[in-house]
């Protein structure tokens, strides 16, 4: 069993920054790529940004690109997505999630949220304009 914990969310002014932790209670963080979603109210989750297992890819939806970055600390366990330059179109509810299957160097980073199998419960982020 897999349980991912987030936090760091808040509320902010448009243009402000917030850093979101997720630490992830399991032996095998290392071997997996790992995600961060967020939900609007109303609309679909949608993809945020997802990083490998070692921090040596990473890949961001084109409305984050250029403001929001994924790391990762293997030796802790966790997962941060730093956001800047934020926006009221950010305000939702951002999870991280486990990808399902440990992916090779070849293989691609994924946006689609099937390919991710362990959910946290989500840390609500507003910023107000």
């Amino acid at each position: 069993q897999v349980e991912l914990v987030e936090s760091g969310g808040g509320l902010v002014q448009a243009g402000g920054f917030l850093r979101l932790s997720c630490v992830a209670y399991t032996r095998t963080f290392n071997n997996y790529a790992m995600g961060w979603f967020r939900q609007a109210p109303g609309k679909e989750r949608e993809f945020v940004a997802a990083i490998d297992w070692n921090g040596g890819r990473t890949m961001y939806d084109d409305s984050v690109k250029g403001r929001f970055t994924i790391s990762r600390n293997n030796a802790q366990n966790t997962v941060f997505l730093q956001m800047g330059s934020l926006r009221p179109e950010d305000t939702a509810v951002y999870y991280c999630a486990r990808r399902r299957e440990i992916i090779t160097p070849t293989m691609p980073l994924s946006a689609d949220a099937t390919e991710y199998d362990y959910w946290g419960q989500g840390t609500q982020v507003t910023v107000s304009a």
